[in-house]
C-alpha cells in the first residue's frame, strides 16, 4: 500500500514537472518570439489549390512540405484571383480596389482601377521599414502601369519602400529572356547584368537566386537588424518553360490524361486533410479520350510539373542560407499562390502561318525584349513556335498547359483564374515560424477563411511595427483584414465582416459557412448562386432558390461592401475624366 502511493506521488510529481518543464518552454518561445521575426513571403503565379506536395499534388515539392510539416497549411485562404490585384491586396493590406487595382494595370478613368497602386495605401515594406526592418524583393512587381525604361517609377519597388530590388516590373513573360527585367531602378539583359551570370540563365532559379543573395548578404553584413524578403515567382504562368532534366522526372506520370491525376490528388488531399471528404469532385473540363493532340497535352502538363519542382528547389535555397546563418527559427516564412489554375489559351494555337512577316536578327547584349506575350524571337534570333505541333519547355516556344490541366490543379473545385469560384480564389497558404508556433500546434491545419488582407496585420504584429495613419503627408486608409497570429497558437480568428470579391464582373461574397457567386456572362443579368462551404465547398449545390432571404441579405451585404471599396459594373459603361 505504501509503495502503491510512493508510486503515485512520483508519478504525479513527474507529471508536474513535465508540465512545469513545458511552460518554461512554452514561456522561452514566447521571450524569443518576441524579438522581431526576419519574414520571408513567397508567391507562386497561376497555381491551383492542389499543386504542390501537402495539399495533394503529384508534383515533387519537398521543400513547401517540410515548411508545412513543420508550420501550419490554411485549407480557406482567397486571393483575388488574378495576378495584379493579388499583388495590390497583398502588398497594401486593402482591397485590391482600394489600392487602386481593381482590375489589371490599365487605367480604367475610375479610382478603384487606375492600373497603379495609388497614395492611399502603404506596401508591407513602408509599414516594415520605420521599425527597423531593411527590405528586399525578387520577382515580379506587376501594380504599376509605368513599365518602359523611362517610365515615371514613383511606383516601382525601390520607390514604394524596398532597399534591394531584382525582378521584372510587368507580368509574365519568357522565362529564359524575361522582358522588364531590373536591377534596382536598371533595366537589363540576362547578358548585360554584371551581378549574376549564371551558366545558364532560367528566370525561376534568377528570382531564387537573387533572393537567397539578398538574404545572404543581409546576415552577413547586418544580422542584429530584421528583414522582410518578398519573393515573387512568375511560375508557373504560362509560357510552359523548364530546364529538360526536371521536364525528364515526369515522363510517364501524366499519360493517362486528366481525370486519374484528378481522382489521386482529390484522394491525397483528403488524407492530408485539406479537403473535406463531404465535398464532391467538381465535373471534369475536357474529355481525354475525344482530345487530338495528347502527346502534346502530356508535355505540357511534365514541364509545369517540372516550373512548380523547379521553383520549389529554388525556395530550398532560401531556407539553406537561413538555416546556415542560424536564422531559420525566428524567420517567419509564407508561401501563397495569386489565383488558381489558368484555363487561358496563350500559344495554344498554332502561329507558323506568321513567320514569314518576320525578319529577325540576334539581340545584343544591351537590346531589350520589346514584346511580352509572346516574345516573337529567342536573343539568338530565332523564331518562337506556338501550337498543337510545338512541344513546350525551350526558350523558343510559347505554349500555356489549357484547360484541362487548369481543371487538374484546381482539384476539386470548380472554376479558373478570373472566377469567383473557389478555383479561382483559393490557394495553398503555408507558416512556418518556430518560435512564433507552439511545438503541439505544428503540422496542423487552419480552417477558418482567410484572405490577402489578413498578411499586412499579421506582419505588422509580428514585426512590432505601426500600421500609419498618414504617410508622406497623405492620410492612409485603414486596414481591412485581422492579424492571423492567433491561429499560430490554436485560437480561433475573430473576423466580423465578410470578405468581398470582384474581377471582371465576376462576383462573391464569403459570410462564415455561406458564400455567394455570381459568374459573368456577357448580355446576360447578374445570377447569384448561394452555397453552403461546410458541406458543399465545391459548389455544385445551388441553394439560392431554397434561401431566398439569406441570399438578399448577402446580395445586399455584397453590394454594400461593393460600394465602399469603389467596385464599378463591368463592362464599365462611361470612363470618367482623369
Amino acid at each position: 500500500m505504501f509503495r502503491f502511493s510512493m508510486t503515485s506521488f512520483h508519478c504525479r510529481l513527474s507529471i508536474q514537472l513535465s508540465l512545469m518543464v513545458l511552460t518554461l518552454l512554452q514561456v522561452q518561445q514566447l521571450v524569443v518570439a518576441a524579438e522581431q521575426p526576419n519574414i520571408v513571403l513567397i508567391m507562386a503565379d497561376d497555381m491551383g489549390y492542389t499543386d504542390i506536395g501537402c495539399y495533394g499534388s503529384e508534383i515533387e515539392t519537398p521543400v513547401l512540405d517540410k515548411l508545412a510539416g513543420n508550420g501550419l497549411r490554411f485549407t480557406q485562404f482567397y486571393n483575388t484571383s488574378r495576378c495584379c490585384p493579388t499583388r495590390a491586396s497583398l502588398l497594401t493590406g486593402l482591397y485590391s480596389h482600394q489600392a487602386g487595382i481593381g482590375l489589371m494595370t490599365g487605367d480604367r478613368g475610375y479610382d478603384a482601377y487606375r492600373g497603379d497602386l495609388n497614395r492611399r495605401c502603404v506596401t508591407l515594406a513602408e509599414s516594415l521599414a520605420p521599425a527597423g526592418y531593411k527590405n528586399y524583393m525578387s520577382g515580379k512587381w506587376h501594380v504599376t502601369r509605368h513599365t518602359g525604361p523611362e517610365a515615371d517609377k514613383s511606383n516601382w519597388p525601390l520607390q514604394r519602400g524596398f532597399d534591394r530590388f531584382y525582378g521584372t516590373i510587368t507580368g509574365a513573360g519568357s522565362f529564359y529572356d524575361p522582358a522588364t527585367l531590373c536591377r534596382g531602378n536598371q533595366y537589363i539583359t540576362p547578358v548585360n547584368d554584371r551581378e549574376y551570370q549564371p551558366d545558364d540563365f532560367y528566370y525561376t532559379d534568377a528570382i531564387s537566386d537573387n533572393a537567397a543573395s539578398f538574404v545572404a548578404d543581409h546576415l552577413q553584413k547586418q544580422a542584429d537588424t530584421p528583414f522582410f524578403l518578398y519573393v515573387a515567382y512568375t511560375s508557373a504562368h504560362w509560357p510552359m518553360h523548364a530546364p529538360q532534366k526536371e521536364i525528364d522526372k515526369y515522363r510517364g506520370v501524366y499519360d493517362e490524361g486528366y481525370e486519374p491525376i484528378r481522382r489521386k490528388r482529390y484522394e491525397r488531399a483528403i488524407e492530408q486533410g485539406v479537403i473535406d471528404k463531404r465535398w464532391e469532385m467538381s465535373n471534369g473540363a475536357v474529355s481525354w479520350e475525344k482530345f487530338q493532340h495528347k502527346a502534346w497535352d502530356i508535355r505540357c502538363m511534365e514541364v509545369y510539373a517540372a516550373m512548380v519542382d523547379r521553383m520549389d528547389q529554388g525556395i530550398g535555397r532560401i531556407i539553406k542560407v537561413l538555416e546556415e546563418n542560424s536564422a531559420l527559427e525566428n524567420t517567419l516564412v509564407v508561401y501563397l499562390q495569386d489565383n488558381g489554375g489558368c484555363a487561358e489559351g496563350y500559344g495554344r494555337a498554332s502561329n507558323a502561318d506568321k513567320k514569314e512577316r518576320f525578319d529577325f536578327k540576334p539581340f545584343g547584349p544591351d537590346d531589350l525584349q520589346t514584346k511580352i506575350w509572346p516574345p516573337m524571337q529567342t536573343r539568338d534570333g530565332r523564331w518562337v513556335r506556338t501550337g498543337p505541333e510545338t512541344m513546350p519547355g525551350g526558350e523558343d516556344t510559347f505554349v500555356a498547359y489549357g484547360l484541362g490541366w487548369a481543371n487538374a490543379s484546381n482539384t476539386p473545385f470548380r472554376g479558373y483564374k478570373h472566377d469567383g469560384y473557389e478555383g479561382g480564389i483559393s490557394t495553398p497558404f503555408i507558416v512556418h515560424w518556430p518560435v512564433g508556433i507552439p511545438g503541439d500546434q505544428r503540422g496542423g491545419v487552419v480552417h477558418e477563411p482567410t484572405h490577402l488582407i489578413d498578411v499586412m496585420p499579421t506582419f505588422v504584429q509580428a514585426g512590432k511595427a505601426e500600421y500609419p495613419a498618414e504617410f508622406a503627408g497623405r492620410k492612409i486608409q485603414p486596414m481591412e483584414g485581422i492579424s492571423l497570429i492567433p491561429a499560430f497558437t490554436g485560437q480561433t480568428i475573430q473576423r466580423k465582416e465578410p470578405l468581398g470579391f470582384e474581377h471582371h464582373g465576376n462576383l462573391a461574397l464569403r459570410d462564415g459557412r455561406w458564400k455567394i457567386v455570381s459568374a459573368y456572362r456577357r448580355d446576360q443579368p447578374t445570377r447569384w448562386e448561394l452555397f453552403d462551404m461546410e458541406s458543399d465547398r465545391t459548389e455544385l449545390n445551388d441553394l439560392a432558390d431554397e434561401n431566398p432571404e439569406l441570399l438578399k441579405q448577402m446580395i445586399g451585404n455584397w453590394q454594400a461592401w461593393a460600394d465602399r471599396v469603389g467596385v464599378q459594373p463591368w463592362p464599365f459603361k462611361n470612363k470618367p475624366s482623369k
